[in-house]
């Protein structure tokens, strides 16, 4: 009877499908009202061309952002109802880390160990450590987290830890675990957390003492590759581990690496020949396991057989550490994972977002039977005889464990990591993480979705996994535009979402793919222009909107209150956030479109062009102390490069010149009820501006601490609007 009950239940929020879909078909009317208005009233001159392109491209924003909207889902997991540990299948465990200056080794080193503890039979769990930076103290690292994790498991399976990542644990002020506050725990307790302070110290001597005559050069070095521990049947059951193996690909300054596709692509092949598991799962070096049950409630889907062979990928939310209640950064991107990715789960499934997610090897690499055409395979996947065995359906690797037939299996594996491997092949094109952009995780999901393959997206009470988020301006602007870039590159290409997979996706489903990529460029362009044509206008006594009296005039203000109101629903009431959360977001929303979409934008368009090469920053997960304090109190760290502060500053100026200016002549003009009359829209527009970005305000006159807007900026910033009223005022007069 047991095996008969469901192992995983889909629940449709029919409330909230109601409350989405009455509001667009109410707010689409009233877009459309606008739209006649626009048509039938107005004299098409340039501002009246440039604003009603704003209100086009942000309408159709809006529209297009529906589908995420359209039938949100959340889903019910039963692990308890899973076959026995011994019918599970293999899991393979991807952690990849690209720089330790931005990356510390011991947050890095929490991951691996967190991963290395999760609840699963560790006969059938691999852990891939991934440095694509080719550090020497990293490896020494690893090692060392190792021979901590051989006490650290066993003490968590025999007193139950859940919360699996030492650092996490024994910095909480509070135990899960009440059950075991005997002499006995307390004792072994004590004892492994003086372990953990050992292996902290170690770690951090390795990291500050290490050889740079013989750090390996993170851009020229060969492949390394070192099982750090084999499996043995010998052991007890509390003592067993996983296999643990450190990989580092070659890199030649001549070849192209494709970023972290290009090293997921390396494990996909190195673990193959090693355990070819059939599942993956995926983390970034930051996202410790918070919760070891992740592997058998994704286990759920896989193991059922109504739903395993639709299913290319699991996804967990990416949920964060350091985030505070006043999140002024947005750190935590609750509108993704909150919003979006429940909505998209409802129509056919989530969008994989580069770390949390087990992936299925298969869906990657295709399954193939042992008579396929051998030369074929080659050229699809490269030389390797040895992988191409792996292909094959139920191929399971013959790892010996004897020091010879051990030396032999990494020696085969260097070379599936060499950098010429690739050549001439199907990587990254066809095979295995995408590499047509820097956002491997967007459009190798893309891909698989635009093949039929389905997902789905879990996201219980209790975060799986734990990660640090930017919390500083710069950080954060650096993330987003890198972000940017990827998408808009996408969106500017031949596999367009508005155009390519229609034959495999739904429409509503290819909508959400669209509005990720095409957002930032209809946001960077619509923003700029509601920022600084009106307010030029108004300078200028061009009004742009209907008067007060016009019922027009009510058009526009529905429009405004029905998006200000819907957006309040969804983040005070659907997900339970605060006012303050909705202002931080729609703040941080405005600061990223003149910046970062803007960048990210003219990024994507350059590289299109050829006139500059794709580039990977990888975010700097290195926290200071002055910064976290800042980020507490919920003050904006302006230590950022100029290109980044220096547009905000300039929006701002202008907005207050064109706010006084109106507000003067209302008070002071010969016909002040008249201007009021005629320019209120635009009065009231710049006002909300300016109220919305107080901070930035702030931080040009308030503040004079070190984290405030330099004051070489701000006149940088005045000269360019100055440049905008005088040649703005010219043009469009």
């Amino acid at each position: 009877m047991e095996k008969s009950l469901p192992l995983h239940l889909l629940h449709a929020n029919k409330f909230t499908i109601i409350i989405n879909r009455a509001h667009a078909i109410l707010h689409f009317i009233a877009i459309l009202f606008l739209l006649h208005y626009r048509l039938s009233t107005s004299i098409p001159t340039l501002p009246w061309l440039l604003i009603f392109a704003s209100e086009l491209l942000m309408s159709l924003s809006w529209l297009i952002s529906q589908s995420f909207r359209w039938r949100p889902v959340n889903r019910t997991v039963f692990p308890d109802r899973l076959p026995t540990d011994g019918e599970l299948p293999t899991i393979d465990v991807f952690i990849c880390t690209a720089d330790p200056n931005k990356e510390p080794t011991v947050e890095v080193m929490n991951t691996v160990i967190s991963a290395v503890a999760m609840d699963y039979p560790p006969e059938k769990l691999h852990v891939y450590v991934s440095d694509d930076a080719g550090s020497d103290a990293t490896l020494r690292c690893t090692k060392e987290a190792w021979n901590f994790a051989r006490c650290w498991v066993p003490f968590c399976r025999r007193y139950g830890i859940v919360t699996a990542c030492p650092d996490i644990y024994f910095s909480s002020s509070e135990d899960d675990y009440r059950e075991f506050k005997g002499f006995e725990f307390k004792a072994e307790r004590e004892k492994m957390e003086q372990k953990y302070e050992v292996l902290k110290q170690r770690l951090r001597i390795i990291v500050q003492h290490r050889d740079v005559a013989l750090n390996t050069n993170a851009r020229d070095h060969p492949s390394i590759i070192e099982v750090i521990n084999e499996y043995t049947e010998t052991q007890e059951d509390e003592a067993k581990m996983p296999l643990l193996v450190y990989v580092s690909r070659e890199k030649r300054p001549s070849h192209h690496h494709n970023f972290k596709a290009g090293a997921l692509n390396v494990l996909l092949r190195i673990s193959a020949v090693m355990s070819n598991s059939p599942y993956i799962l995926v983390l970034d070096c930051d996202m410790y396991c918070n919760d070891p049950t992740s592997a058998r409630q994704t286990m759920c889907y896989y193991c059922d057989p109504q739903t395993s062979s639709s299913i290319a990928f699991v996804q967990f939310p990416q949920t964060f550490r350091n985030i505070r209640e006043n999140d002024i950064y947005d750190g935590q991107i609750r509108s993704t994972f909150k919003i979006y990715w429940p909505g998209i789960d409802g129509v056919g499934g989530p969008i994989l977002s580069g770390t949390n997610y087990y992936i299925r090897r298969e869906a990657l690499l295709g399954n193939f039977r042992k008579e396929e055409d051998l030369m074929a395979l080659k050229r699809s996947f490269g030389p390797s005889n040895d992988f191409i065995k792996t292909l094959a359906e139920d191929h399971k690797p013959n790892f010996i464990h004897d020091g010879e037939s051990s030396r032999m299996l990494v020696e085969k594996a260097k070379v599936l990591a060499s950098c010429s491997y690739e050549n001439q092949t199907t990587w990254g094109s066809k095979v295995g993480f995408m590499y047509f952009c820097v956002l491997e995780d967007y459009f190798t999901g893309f891909t698989l979705h635009s093949k039929g393959w389905k997902s789905v997206y879990i996201d219980p009470k209790r975060p799986q996994f734990l990660g640090t988020s930017t919390t500083n301006f710069n950080d954060m602007s650096i993330q987003w535009t890198r972000w940017t870039s990827g998408l808009v590159s996408v969106a500017i290409s031949r596999f367009c979402p508005l155009i390519y997979g229609l034959a495999k996706m739904s429409l509503v489903q290819l909508m959400c793919y669209s509005e990720l990529a095409v957002d930032p460029l209809l946001h960077c362009l619509s923003l700029w222009g509601f920022a600084l044509v009106p307010q030029l206008c108004l300078l200028n006594g061009i009004h742009l909107y209907p008067k007060v009296s016009d019922p027009n005039f009510n058009i526009f203000l529905i429009i405004f209150v029905s998006a200000i109101s819907k957006s309040l629903y969804e983040i005070v009431v659907t997900t339970g956030g605060e006012l303050r959360t909705w202002r931080n977001e729609m703040r941080i929303w405005m600061m990223k479109s003149v910046t970062c979409y803007t960048y990210g934008t003219l990024d994507a368009i350059l590289n299109k062009l050829g006139m500059k090469e794709a580039s990977f920053l990888p975010t700097n997960k290195v926290t200071y102390d002055e910064q976290v304090k800042l980020y507490e109190k919920g003050v904006f760290d302006f230590r950022a490069a100029t290109m980044f502060v220096a547009p905000m500053v300039t929006v701002i100026l202008v907005n207050i010149a064109a706010f006084v200016g109106g507000f003067v002549r209302v008070l002071v003009g010969d016909d002040g009820d008249g201007y009021w009359e005629k320019m209120a829209g635009q009065i009231l527009l710049s006002f909300y501006i300016l109220v919305s970005n107080y901070a930035v305000i702030e931080g040009m006159v308030l503040r004079r601490d070190k984290a405030s807007i330099p004051l070489p900026v701000t006149f940088l910033s005045a000269v360019f609007s100055v440049f905008i009223l005088l040649i703005g005022s010219y043009v469009l007069c």
